[in-house]
């Protein structure tokens, strides 16, 4: 938690948000509330954090990311 007022706090997870909604939410129709559970569950590990690449992360995938920052700390 930041202080209030500070409008740069959210901003990372709001695009995340809106990439979410975009690429998956909008163009899916559930039925259950666990449906659509299992597929955004099913978005992030298996499709965001693992084939879709970030400039942010230097045009890498969040999962390769993590594991070149894992070995460059060690």
């Amino acid at each position: 938690m930041s202080r209030k007022g500070n409008c740069y706090d959210n901003a990372c997870i709001e695009s995340f948000h809106g990439i979410l909604k975009r690429e998956l939410v909008y163009q899916s129709k559930y039925r259950t509330r666990e449906e659509a559970k299992k597929s955004l569950f099913e978005y992030i590990e298996f499709f965001y954090n693992s084939k879709r690449i970030h400039s942010t992360l230097g045009y890498f995938t969040p999962n390769e990311f993590e594991r070149m920052y894992g070995k460059s700390a060690s």
